[in-house]
């Protein structure tokens, strides 16, 4: 368990080690000056959020107008259950009276019999 705390930690140091190399040669041959960088780095990240906040907008009238078309949806889909529902009502209020007359019918048969 030792030996594998003892190659983490080699693994870990050589990690730094070579961020640190990496960034010195980066240094040592950039193209530009670091002033020079840090406006391209601002300039880049004003682009960046620009491009963000123009996304967020249209995301945001994306979502508003999907939620008003749902809106919209539901409620024809409600009228058109109030009407499916209404013309149910009525068709089962006539069936109930057909269903009473015909055992009206029966019940004056029986009588006579």
């Amino acid at each position: 368990m030792e030996n594998m705390d003892k190659k983490i930690a080699a693994a870990g140091l050589l990690v730094f080690a070579g961020g640190v190399i990496g960034a010195g040669l980066a240094l040592l041959f950039a193209p530009q000056s670091g002033t020079r960088t840090r406006k391209d780095i601002v300039r880049f990240s004003k682009k960046a959020r620009n491009r963000a906040d123009e996304v967020a907008e249209d995301l945001a009238a994306n979502v508003s107008s999907l939620v008003d078309t749902i809106g919209d949806k539901t409620d024809e889909l409600l009228e058109k259950g109030k009407d499916v529902a209404g013309g149910a009502r009525k068709d089962l209020i006539r069936l109930i009276e057909e269903g009473t007359s015909k055992l009206e019918k029966f019940r004056t048969v029986l009588s006579r019999m």
